[in-house]
């Protein structure tokens, strides 16, 4: 019998680059939140929700991954005052730590206390890539539904915190908001939980005073 020996993790060359981008980011005093969700969950939304939130007391930068060489989200960012880039995957469903690494030299890190990525739409994928960001979060949606925890549960092991987007549609739609942070809380305890609505502005002050409250920690650090 032929036997093989696994010398190495078929992800620690992605590893070994993410830590060469988390090492850039810290040495230009840069906090990084991947920001990960299923398509049109409103990653996007709450980005530029938490631009407004946060813009007098931090600076933000975002790099936008997309899968298509559109540069609608990217745009969007700009429009709002912030610096961003834009990522091609050419098709791939994820961002890698390579994708970011040769993103941040497009950015004036001297100049961002907050780097955002918004990651593609994907609940599968991105939670196998690390990038080099100091913290992960989900952004999930109530139209999604609440059995998505179930269904996926690798992409929220490891989270900091969970935004569930689209509140102010509860009424109209059978989610049982219990049930959904149980399907979490079974993986990942400790998650921060952060019901919003970027339509009513519902669970956007609590979410922008948790990210200020994580940037002032790291800047003190």
């Amino acid at each position: 019998m032929t036997s093989v020996t696994v010398v190495e993790q078929i992800m620690s060359a992605n590893d070994s680059l993410a830590a060469q981008n988390r090492a850039l980011l810290e040495a230009s005093g840069v906090l990084g939140v991947n920001m990960m969700a299923s398509p049109g969950a409103g990653k996007t939304s709450v980005i530029l929700r938490t631009i407004e939130a946060v813009a007098s007391s931090l600076r933000l930068g975002v790099v936008e991954g997309d899968t298509a060489a559109v540069t609608i989200d990217a745009d969007k960012v700009i429009s709002a005052g912030m610096p961003a880039v834009q990522i091609n995957t050419g098709g791939q469903c994820h961002l890698d730590a390579v994708m970011l690494g040769n993103a941040l030299p497009q950015l004036s890190l001297s100049d961002i206390d907050l780097l955002i990525v918004e990651n593609v739409g994907n609940l599968i994928c991105p939670a196998s890539f690390t990038l080099g960001t100091h913290f992960n979060v989900v952004i999930a949606s109530v139209p999604e539904g609440d059995d998505k925890p179930y269904k996926y549960p690798n992409i929220y092991r490891g989270i900091d915190a969970l935004i569930l987007n689209k509140t102010d549609l509860l009424p109209y739609i059978d989610f049982d908001i219990d049930y959904f942070k149980r399907g979490i809380e079974i993986l990942n305890p400790d998650f921060h939980f952060f019901p919003m609505s970027c339509k009513t502005g519902e669970g956007i002050p609590e979410w922008a005073n948790w990210l200020k409250e994580r940037a002032a920690a790291y800047q003190n650090r």
